[in-house]
């Protein structure tokens, strides 16, 4: 009897589990054969820090200062781009709709793309931050700088998933995203901002801590945020 239990109560965990990756070794191979999601944000990615290389003719102090705001500026319109054409795709190729009408829980839909945006997200970091440091003679394989860029993603994409999700059923939904996007992004983008700054300028950790919280606490809450309303939101 105890074993029934055991399997009858393991088994809705490891359907969710298993929707969860299955959306997102969907994502990893229709990118993997396409590359137009990565292709885009890697070019639009080096080519905002490229202009700023060659515009801002800095001295290295300058540059160590300007370096967190032209980062995450990067990161923040490469990550909105992605999570446009992200959803984008799913709608013009009415996978999204597919996605809604499998037997499974809206919240795994959410999450497997949720996880899908981030690793894309994270890849284009990967290959911005040797980039930035060759052009900008400057070192960003700082740990604390990394850790804060994970913590930074993370926010970023649980609220923007959430809101792609919903301006992807406008018709004006490449300009909808960003304007409702940046507005609720700001507190991480600050947070972000200044505690990269902190770990670059070599600030003590108590220093760096509050603002490590505020991204902490930002992840957690609209992560569950957009895990509650996520249902509503694609069943409008």
């Amino acid at each position: 009897m105890d074993k029934e239990q055991k399997t009858i109560e393991h088994k809705p965990a490891s359907s969710f589990l298993g929707a969860i990756g299955a959306i997102v070794w969907k994502d990893l191979a229709a990118e993997l054969r396409s590359r137009e999601l990565l292709s885009a944000m890697l070019v639009f990615a080096l080519l905002v820090i490229l202009i700023f290389n060659f515009a801002l003719e800095l001295d290295p102090l300058t540059r160590r200062v300007a370096t967190p705001g032209i980062l995450w500026a990067t990161f923040a319109f490469a990550g909105t781009l992605g999570l446009n054409r992200s959803m984008a795709v799913e709608k013009d190729r009415g996978c999204l709709d597919g996605l809604l009408l499998a037997p499974v829980d809206r919240s795994a839909i959410y999450f497997g793309k949720t996880i899908s945006n981030l690793a894309f997200m994270l890849i284009v970091e990967v290959v911005v931050l040797p980039v930035y440091s060759v052009l900008y003679n400057t070192n960003l394989f700082n740990p604390g700088l990394i850790v804060v860029i994970l913590l930074g993603s993370v926010g970023y994409v649980a609220i923007g998933t959430l809101l792609s999700s919903m301006a992807v059923q406008t018709r004006t939904r490449d300009v909808l995203l960003p304007i409702l996007l940046f507005p609720v992004v700001i507190p991480i983008l600050i947070a972000a901002v200044k505690a990269s700054s902190g770990f670059l300028q070599g600030l003590a950790l108590t220093d760096v801590m509050p603002y490590i919280n505020l991204l902490i606490v930002y992840d957690v809450i609209f992560t569950a945020v957009a895990y509650m309303v996520f249902d509503y939101v694609v069943e409008e």
